[in-house]
């Protein structure tokens, strides 16, 4: 994400949100309140959606005409932004991060903590992650999950990547270690998709002891 980001106050006026928004070469802007809460964002949209609502016909009605003429008459942050932000919070992966991009049709989200704007990640930060060598990746996967994490011996462990996929095999003991162990590797950064042949030994779900389970 992109720490620190450009954000206007409330009653910051168009001009100075378009001054912004083009010295900075950015799509929008979050205007946040005097403790550094995120209230919206403004966006190069909001400004072109002002300019058009200026020109729309007064007989049209409706929920969409009634945000038009909002548009309009509106000559500051408060008034232009699309309100209530979409964020997520620092932790959240970046698969679940870009999904709530499409979902929401969005380009950037808001990274609030404890109510608190951390930072701002677009849709090239996402993009970003998904180029990492694979070697970096495995490497975060052996190291980073199974020893440093999981405090399990790598060496017992068969892990390649290939353009962002992993695929990984060991049987460990306990099934619910296992499904931690996936759940981790996924959320390594430039991860695609995993593919495991994991099998545990003992079913610690059910409390009963199982030899030879399937793979997880």
């Amino acid at each position: 994400m992109t720490r620190d980001p450009i954000t206007v106050a409330p009653d910051a006026d168009f001009k100075q949100i378009e001054r912004l928004l083009a010295q900075h070469h950015v799509g929008g802007l979050p205007v946040v309140d005097a403790e550094g809460r995120p209230l919206g964002v403004v966006s190069e949209t909001d400004l072109v959606l002002k300019t058009e609502a200026a020109l729309a016909a007064p007989a049209v009605i409706g929920a969409r005409a009634r945000r038009q003429r909002s548009k309009a008459a509106a000559t500051t942050a408060q008034g232009l932004m699309t309100a209530p932000p979409i964020s997520v919070e620092p932790g959240k992966r970046l698969a679940a991060a870009a999904r709530l991009m499409r979902q929401h049709a969005v380009n950037q989200l808001l990274v609030v903590g404890e109510g608190r704007l951390l930072g701002v990640v677009s849709r090239g930060d996402l993009l970003k992650s998904f180029l990492r060598a694979d070697e970096d990746i495995r490497d975060d996967v052996v190291q980073g999950v199974i020893h440093g994490i999981m405090w399990l011996n790598p060496v017992e462990f068969e892990v390649s990547v290939i353009e962002g996929v992993v695929d990984i095999s060991r049987v460990i003991e306990r099934r619910s270690h296992v499904e931690i162990l996936i759940d981790l590797v996924r959320g390594v950064e430039g991860v695609v998709a995993v593919r495991p042949a994991v099998s545990y030994r003992l079913d610690d779900r059910n409390l009963a002891a199982s030899a030879g389970m399937p793979p997880y």
